[in-house]
């Protein structure tokens, strides 16, 4: 029983990440949402930027505090090993979506792109971001980054093993293509909003410290990461080369 419970909170963690995803798209896009990036502004600009600043201060703290191994080690005593990132998947669902539902629209146009092939340019890179993001997520393990694999081993009493350290082709490419994604995601806009400008620019920069973060936690966990560093930049390419390593995103 605790075993098929354990499974069906993972199934429901991932299930809840992939909703959030999908409403974090159309929250963007201003696709359908009445509560979209660009809705009407309610507050003054400098009370509504610090309430953005924030959110997003808030979700970095807890996707980064909780991703770190000493973390990790403490609180698995205390929820168990194959839960721990459905869990963490799950915080970070909720302070995803906190940032989504309290975010202050603050007006003004940083700019806007009315010609149709601009418009079609822009929204294809905005698709592609998010096709990049998810393909490279099977590329290295997309069931035990989103928590699954965990729980479904531990439904068929199976010791859980690591994904081993692997670099596929996307990953002698860059490093880091999921974070590219992102990239791609929140600056790829006909529409520049200051609004948006914000969450675009915070959230660029947390990716730039959340690299840091996790290159310095990899490095530890797999020392041939070292090596592999300095073959593959992290975020601009600049070719197909690299060694054959491996790459697990904790």
């Amino acid at each position: 029983m605790k075993r098929a419970l354990a499974f069906i909170y993972g199934l429901a963690s991932y299930t809840l990440t992939m909703v959030c995803f999908v409403y974090l798209g159309a929250w963007l896009g201003n696709f359908g949402i009445a509560n979209s990036i660009d809705s009407e502004a309610q507050q003054s600009l400098g009370i509504a930027l610090s309430i953005n600043v924030g959110l997003i201060v808030l979700f970095a703290l807890q996707h980064s505090v909780m991703a770190r191994p000493g973390f990790k080690r403490w609180w698995t005593k205390i929820i168990g090993k194959p839960i721990e990132r459905a869990t963490y998947n799950l915080f970070s669902v909720i302070a995803l979506f906190a940032a989504m539902w309290f975010w202050q629209p603050m007006g003004g146009s940083v700019w806007l792109v009315t010609d149709s092939v601009g418009q079609t340019v822009l929204w294809s890179l905005y698709g592609f971001g998010w096709a990049l993001l998810v393909i490279a997520s099977f590329y290295i393990n997309h069931f035990d980054l989103f928590g699954l694999r965990q729980v479904w081993l531990y439904l068929q009493k199976k010791d859980y093993t690591d994904v081993k350290f692997t670099s596929p082709w996307l990953y002698r490419v860059v490093r880091h293509p999921i974070y590219i994604g992102w990239f791609i995601i929140v600056w790829a806009t006909p529409t520049m909003t200051v609004t948006h400008l914000a969450f675009a620019v915070l959230t660029s920069a947390y990716i730039l410290y959340a690299v840091r973060l996790e290159e310095r936690d990899l490095i530890k966990a797999h020392p041939e990461y070292a090596d592999y560093r300095k073959e593959v930049p992290a975020l601009i390419p600049r070719g197909f080369g690299g060694k054959k390593t491996s790459q697990n995103l904790a």
